[in-house]
């Protein structure tokens, strides 16, 4: 049995509470590894700049039903 196996195989016989644990815990550890593109690096400054300038080209629109 591989050692990925061997996880899976625990990690199905963990309580719920243990398994949103484990998820919380390997979401911050992928996110640490990822690094930022320099073009979403490139996106966040233009929508910082068209935000400061007024432009709000995704604004959603609130539904005339509510």
């Amino acid at each position: 049995m591989s050692i990925v196996q061997e996880i899976e195989s625990a990690i199905t016989r963990l309580p719920l509470e243990k398994k949103e644990a484990l998820r919380d815990w390997l979401d911050e550890t992928i996110e640490e590894q990822l690094e930022v593109s320099d073009e979403f690096k490139a996106k966040i400054q233009r929508a910082k700049r068209e935000i400061a300038a007024g432009v709000y080209s995704r604004t959603r629109q609130p539904d005339a039903g509510r």
